[in-house]
């Protein structure tokens, strides 16, 4: 696939696939590691110094358009009601509502069980209902829906190694538990990661309460996918992570790498050492392992990879609103204000990334 001007930031042509992996400089890496407290707790990082509540909330409301898009797209083969993106009443900021571009053949999910389209229409549900909740708090403040592309699926995956051509998350249930992969601990990580920065009057005003139950449900999707990506490789009798009888679960490890690599000074693969970059809570050097397929019963308590958490301590990973954009856009370069998945870029303060 030809990638055209709106996706000439992925990957900066593949980060030149390894080399970049291999060039990441100690400065880049110390810039990443300036961003933890003493405590260990990822210091978020912002491309603004001066931020209310209202952006917080609308950067998590940007991340909730796109969520809520997808899974409706993938439930029924429509996307959110005019009254759910449109600009509010009272609105004074400067964005205005976009549109979503996909491909013309997406109706739904094609060929899935009544039990897979019930989850999926669940969570096409929930989401939904985040992005109404957010807009209902934020009120005549609230952004619009930006210019969403979910097309960017594609040239997404022909970037993962090995590449995976003409990828659809609508083709199949199986597609479509990567594509909730890539966008679940995401969203998880981002709501961790914002945290920090609601300010202590809105923690008193019950953002923060607010935001934590977001995060638990997004929680909740993450489990169920990895969860079910693991599981019916197991079903179907593969043996390793890259089993032709189930290969998901080495493409989703393989959108952990790629992820990883987007966030800048990451060395870019689970399980290594990372310089902190993917925004782990914990100091030790511990990172999240990658997604493995059980042969037998462990004899001891250990990760397997099926979690999204440090694999020293089991906390919950945090991504900054930057390194969250770095991945949405699908570029590692410092100063990109759109791309990927937002091809004009999020309605937000936060919009252009920094190192």
């Amino acid at each position: 696939m030809k990638l055209d001007h709106k996706h000439y930031s992925l990957i900066d042509k593949a980060l030149s696939r390894r080399s970049f992996l291999a060039g990441a400089s100690g400065v880049a890496a110390a810039t990443v590691l300036s961003g933890c407290s003493n405590d260990g707790v990822v210091a978020p990082s912002t491309s603004s110094s001066s931020y209310t509540d209202a952006d917080v909330l609308n950067f998590a409301l940007n991340l909730e358009y796109l969520e809520a898009s997808f899974y409706l797209y993938a439930a029924t083969g429509s996307g959110l009601a005019t009254a759910d993106m449109q600009t509010p009443t009272g609105y004074t900021g400067t964005y205005t509502m976009g549109t979503v571009t996909k491909n013309s053949t997406v109706t739904a999910v094609q060929g899935t069980t009544s039990a897979q389209q019930a989850i999926i229409n669940e969570i096409a549900f929930e989401e939904q209902e985040h992005v109404r909740f957010l807009r209902a708090a934020l009120g005549s403040s609230a952004v619009p829906m930006p210019n969403l592309d979910l097309t960017f699926f594609a040239p997404l995956a022909t970037n993962l190694v090995p590449p995976v051509a003409s990828f659809s998350p609508f083709a199949s249930f199986d597609a479509f538990l990567i594509g909730a992969f890539i966008f679940e601990d995401v969203g998880v990580t981002a709501y961790l990661g914002a945290a920090p920065l609601i300010t202590a009057a809105g923690v008193t005003s019950g953002y923060l309460t607010a935001a934590a139950g977001i995060l638990a449900v997004e929680a909740y999707h993450a489990a169920y996918v990895r969860t079910s990506l693991v599981g019916r490789a197991v079903a179907a009798g593969a043996t390793s992570t890259t089993s032709s009888a189930y290969p998901y679960v080495g493409i989703a490890n393989e959108v952990e790498v790629l992820r990883a690599a987007l966030t800048v000074g990451n060395s870019g693969a689970p399980g290594t050492s990372n310089t902190g970059n993917t925004g782990q809570a914990s100091t030790s050097g511990s990172v999240e392992v990658p997604l493995s397929v059980p042969q037998s019963p462990a004899a001891t308590a250990t990760s397997a990879g099926i979690v999204a958490a440090d694999s020293a301590h089991a906390i919950a990973f945090a991504r900054t609103v930057n390194q969250v954009h770095h991945i949405v856009y699908g570029s590692a370069t410092v100063g990109v204000k759109s791309g990927g998945f937002f091809p004009s870029g999020t309605n937000s303060i936060f919009a252009t990334t920094t190192a």
